[in-house]
């Protein structure tokens, strides 16, 4: 079954454009100063870079959630090489993965990345026909909170004491 999806722009002045996606989110687009524009916007070259860190982005997390990985923070860094002639597509992208969390198991992000790319990321999928993907992960540690508290049974709990510092309860 195919889903029809609509866009449009409306011009403003000099290059810039307001944009409205179909679900009605809006978008200013606009040429760098060099170019005839104001830089008052994104320009829509990069949308694409932007659309695919969304979108590799969301499907990653999603299936890390369902793998009861504990993730915090997550950025996804997208760079992107084209060609010197017209139409200037991107041949080259490479996508970093920036993942915080406790105890990620390399093995689950890597998969995560993995059907992203290969089944899910529609974007990618698209910009896939012209350009070649280079992806990697760095996973980073949280740290632990300093107290954590259980609303349900008010329990605290401080985990930044040196066990060998800690008071001995006295009898």
């Amino acid at each position: 079954m195919t889903q029809n999806m609509t866009a449009r722009a409306r011009f403003e002045t000099g290059m810039r454009f307001e944009a409205t996606a179909g679900s009605g989110h809006r978008i200013t687009l606009d040429a760098s100063r060099a170019d005839g524009g104001q830089d008052r916007g994104c320009r829509p070259i990069e949308m694409l870079l932007v659309g695919l860190a969304g979108c590799t982005g969301m499907d990653v997390i999603s299936i890390l959630r369902k793998k009861r990985q504990l993730v915090t923070d997550y950025e996804v860094r997208v760079e992107g090489r084209r060609t010197e002639s017209h139409p200037m597509v991107f041949t080259e992208i490479t996508i970093e993965h920036v993942l915080t969390g406790y105890d990620l198991q390399p093995e689950a992000v890597a998969r995560a990345i993995r059907l992203s790319e290969e089944h899910y990321c529609s974007v990618g999928a698209m910009l896939g026909k012209t350009a070649h993907f280079t992806q990697f992960f760095r996973l980073v540690n949280a740290e632990a909170p300093k107290t954590l508290m259980s609303t349900g049974t008010h329990a605290l709990i401080t985990l930044d004491s040196d066990p060998e510092e800690a008071p001995v309860p006295q009898d």
